[in-house]
């Protein structure tokens, strides 16, 4: 597969200022591709082959869908960050298409079914904390066996395509821009050369991006599009603006009015949201608006029973003194107050006046308490009948649990193109209605995953749809009241991935919105689960899964959570679980936990619990209780609805209990030396208010401690890797010849000091020499953002969790070997695994199956490259079977089948009269047991065949 690395942007390349606002240098642009795509080529690593070890079955993001409306069986499924995949058996095989590319961030997709020609617009269109960034605009005319960069590359995030269906080069786009800056990028851009050139024909402004487009079905002249005014920093989101508004156009784009005006009926003003658009035909447009405008007062207030959390906001003193014990304990015990607060006890501190009665509604509160709190209007449909003059909302109720408090998240409405009064909405469950919008049903059912994103109706079978969610694909012929799931993409976002002791060793992961997940390494990623139902890995936990420490002495115990540092301890063989996140005490400042909050399982002792909220927190049983052991060790948060001022990475000594790391999410870098007892920042130096990736202590050195920051939250897409020798005081840069990039992590080999593996926002690299130079992996691996890399040091095997393509493995030990001398050999062969003989080999029990071949692999380094011979000898030195390849410097893998020619075999014959070797079924004759040899260019190994 090809890509035209000049064109194709593989990411922005951003020069900071010190205000932390991104400037876009074209040049530099070029110079990082062209750095990446030589770096790729040239790479020692270029051949370490990784293996996707799933899973699937959760899936991921689905963001759009493009159905073949005169075969509806064939389809393109785009996922957030997992890339484009096509099926054409109705979802139940996927091939990925976009791997050649340099992206799988995806936003938009529309396929010209009569030329086949795909167009890609990349970067999320959803305005989440892990919506990454695209390159542009892709096209492909060979169903992505190569791609074309067609333009706009500093547009970032794309809402919609739409294709001319009479003119294929006649394509108009909606860029809803960057995510956390502002940009003169966004807008309507249209091009009628097939993406040679582009003109913008709608600008509103700086923060407001178009979210949607769409035009009418018979005449692309009349499109209707949505502008979104948002602005998203790291603690705050807000997702309204008075420049949210609908535009029409007449003129297939060329030229835009606005139509939601004061006097249309559309909502306008500060509060109007995120606008989603169906049309029906020229005159009939239905529109699903997010408003976060305040819902008014209901004037009469309902009765409850009990205490509510804000009675004690005006509640004085006496009145708080006065409540009778059993009620305001019942309030106590139904709101998880600690059990140490209890009624007696609070009446006491709040006589002392340590606390006062509005401290019990804090202690409920928390960063995100106002996001879920806020009473707003949420959800709700309009309709124009006459194309976009005046609009009428559609039902007279409020929409609740359709958006909850986060619609900026979705915002996707479709309508039957059969029937006017038939359309579909979209939010946390999917609900249909067939008088217009009047009432709601939903169509969510027991097998279809929450959070929907994308929907096809099918314009010649009412009731045929299919459907993207947080959870994949799924497939309905009668309406929605029954769904077929279609998951075998191996698409999940994962955010972090552990591994334990157990033999075969197992992975956990935490993935976005799906949950923690567990199962063995070398589990089967096959259809076979179909027919025994059970899938070879265990979900642990709901929400969006998190970080996952496993006891050492007993892999059962596993600690783990959900967002917001929601975390428990739960024991596998006995199916319990408990709460342990830390509380604070009442009358202090509530906690900060992070969307990924922090954990480690101390390797000194495994009872003891690290857990970082704004503070460090320890647990010396387990999680059962906690003490704070520092003060605040962020920059105290910012006003705003996301929590921020918050620990994201917290590292422990191998060396010595007490020395200990932490990272925030506001730049700062904490150390202590006595487990607690005191702190210090050495942060200096390094550059401010990034996100702490991670804080690594080394297990080589005592003194030696690894950063790595992220810019992302600021759109700088910098690369940010450090190390210090003398435990922060000091750091020095490593980023060296890595390519342009965010960075999540960085890892120590755990047997050569000298071995560092990286994970970016768009891949994988390693250092043989301590970064003073990187090496891109790339085989096997598409581009896509890596949140985590492990190692399982029984086996030597490296595992890393991507965001977007769930987890891939592959083994390390040759790379373990690297130094001076085996860089000079010209060639260096490495051990071969263990074989065990087999008579299944070349053979099948029926000749109706395909018979088994076996395989292993053979390891080398080469110091240059060319054509080799591999011989494959007797322990006597007679030559039993002969590979030609091409070696490429650095390390090589070749796949060899365990045959012998008709030569080798009566070479063998002759050297071993106590043997047999018959042909297999396959007609290929295989090694016995025994002891053989590898050799390259008079250099051997030896392997045994047991």
């Amino acid at each position: 597969m090809k890509f035209n690395i000049f064109l194709a942007l593989s990411f922005l390349v951003i020069l900071k200022t010190e205000a932390q606002q991104p400037q876009i240098n074209a040049e530099a642009v070029q110079q990082a591709l062209q750095q990446k795509a030589v770096l790729q080529m040239e790479s020692l690593v270029k051949n370490v082959p990784f293996k996707n070890i799933g899973p699937t079955v959760m899936s991921g993001r689905v963001v759009d869908l493009a159905v073949n409306p005169e075969n509806p069986a064939e389809f393109y499924a785009g996922y957030a960050s997992g890339g484009v995949w096509h099926t054409t058996n109705n979802g139940t095989t996927f091939t990925p298409i976009l791997d050649s590319a340099q992206t799988q961030n995806v936003g938009d997709i529309a396929v010209d079914w009569n030329t086949r020609t795909i167009w890609v617009g990349t970067g999320e269109n959803n305005a989440s904390r892990s919506s990454y960034s695209g390159i542009g605009i892709l096209k492909s005319i060979n169903n992505g066996e190569t791609w074309e960069h067609v333009g706009l590359p500093n547009s970032q995030h794309i809402g919609r395509i739409l294709i001319n269906p009479n003119n294929v080069n006649e394509v108009v786009v909606g860029v809803t821009g960057a995510l956390y800056s502002k940009s003169e990028d966004r807008g309507i851009y249209k091009t009628k050369d097939g993406g040679k050139t582009w003109s913008k024909n709608l600008f509103v402004d700086n923060v407001s991006g178009i979210i949607d487009v769409q035009h009418a079905p018979n005449n692309y002249n009349v499109m209707f599009a949505s502008s979104w005014t948002k602005n998203r920093k790291a603690w705050n989101f807000d997702g309204s603006g008075n420049n949210s508004a609908i535009y029409k156009s007449t003129d297939a784009g060329e030229t835009w009015e606005k139509v939601s005006t004061e006097n249309s009926g559309f909502p306008t003003g500060n509060g109007v949201g995120r606008i989603g658009l169906a049309i029906y035909n020229d005159t009939t447009i239905y529109a699903l608006h997010d408003s976060q405008f305040r819902r008014p007062s209901e004037g009469k207030k309902e009765e409850t029973r009990g205490l509510k959390k804000e009675d004690f906001k005006t509640m004085s003193t006496q009145d708080f003194l006065s409540l009778e014990d059993k009620k305001l304990n019942a309030f106590l015990k139904t709101n998880g107050f600690q059990e140490k607060y209890r009624a007696e006890n609070v009446k006491q501190m709040v006589r002392s006046g340590n606390v006062k009665p509005i401290d019990l509604a804090h202690y409920l509160e928390d960063a995100n308490s106002m996001l879920f709190d806020t009473p707003v209007i949420g959800a709700e449909v309009y309709k124009s009948t006459d194309g976009g003059k005046t609009w009428q909302k559609t039902h007279n109720d409020y929409l609740d649990d359709l958006y909850y408090s986060y619609g900026y998240y979705f915002g996707e409405i479709r309508v039957d193109t059969q029937n006017v009064d038939g359309i579909y909405v979209m939010g946390v469950p999917i609900l249909k209605s067939k008088d217009g919008g009047k009432t709601f049903t939903s169509i969510s059912k027991e097998n279809v995953h929450a959070d929907h994103q994308a929907l096809w109706v099918n314009p010649k079978k009412s009731g045929h749809l299919v459907n993207g969610n947080d959870g994949g694909v799924n497939i309905s012929y009668d309406d929605g009241e029954n769904w077929i799931k279609n998951n075998s993409p191996a698409v999940g976002q994962f955010y972090a991935i552990n591994v334990d002791n157990q033999e075969p060793y197992r992975v956990y992961g935490g993935l976005q919105d799906n949950g923690v997940w567990v199962g063995a390494h070398d589990a089967p990623e096959d259809k076979r689960w179909h027919q025994t139902g059970m899938y070879p890995w265990e979900s642990l936990m709901g929400g969006d899964g998190m970080q996952i420490e496993i006891d050492n002495r007993n892999s059962d115990i596993v600690y783990t959570g959900y967002q917001f540092g929601n975390y428990y301890r739960i024991n596998r063989e006995t199916g319990t679980q408990k709460y342990i996140q830390p509380k604070h005490e009442l009358g202090e400042t509530p906690y900060r936990f992070n969307w990924q909050t922090p954990i480690h399982l101390s390797k000194h002792n495994q009872d003891i619990l690290y857990l970082g909220g704004n503070k460090l927190m320890r647990s010396m049983d387990k999680g059962d209780t906690w003490k704070s052991i520092s003060p605040d060790l962020t920059q105290g948060g910012k006003k705003g609805n996301v929590a921020y001022g918050t620990l994201t990475t917290i590292s422990e000594s191998a060396f010595e209990f007490g020395l200990m790391y932490t990272g925030s999410d506001d730049g700062l870098i904490q150390v202590t030396k006595n487990a607690g007892g005191s702190w210090n920042n050495i942060s200096n130096g390094l550059p401010k208010d990034l996100w702490v990736t991670r804080v690594i202590a080394s297990k080589h050195k005592k003194e030696r401690v690894y950063v790595t920051l992220n810019g992302y939250r600021f759109d700088d897409f910098s690369t940010y890797v450090y190390v210090s020798e003398d435990y922060g005081q000091t750091w020095k840069s490593i980023a060296s010849n890595i390519p342009t990039s965010p960075v999540n992590v960085i890892k120590e080999d755990f047997a050569n000091e000298e071995l560092l593996y990286l994970g970016t926002d768009n891949g994988v690299y390693v250092s043989f020499n301590s970064g003073q130079s990187w090496e891109a992996f790339s085989n096997g691996l598409p581009t896509v953002a890596v949140h985590d890399i492990v190692m399982h040091e029984g086996s030597n095997d490296m595992l890393i969790a991507t965001h977007g393509r769930s987890i891939y493995k592959t083994n390390v030990e040759p790379l373990q070997k690297m130094n001076a001398s085996l860089k000079n050999n010209t060639i260096t062969i490495f051990e071969t695994e263990k074989i065990r003989a087999n008579g299944r080999w070349g053979n099948s029990w029926s000749k109706w199956m395909q018979p088994y071949e076996p395989s292993t692999q053979i390891k080398f380094y080469a110091n240059n490259s060319g054509k080799k011979a591999i011989e494959i000898k007797s322990d006597k030195n007679s030559v039993l079977q002969t590979i030609e390849v091409d070696v490429d410097k650095g390390f090589n893998y070749v796949d060899y089948d365990l045959t012998i020619s008709e030569k080798g075999r009566k070479k063998l014959l002759k050297e071993n009269t106590t043997i047999d070797i018959n042909k297999a079924k396959n007609d290929k004759y295989y090694l016995p047991k025994g002891n053989y040899l590898i050799s390259i260019e008079n250099v051997t190994k030896g392997f045994e065949i047991e």
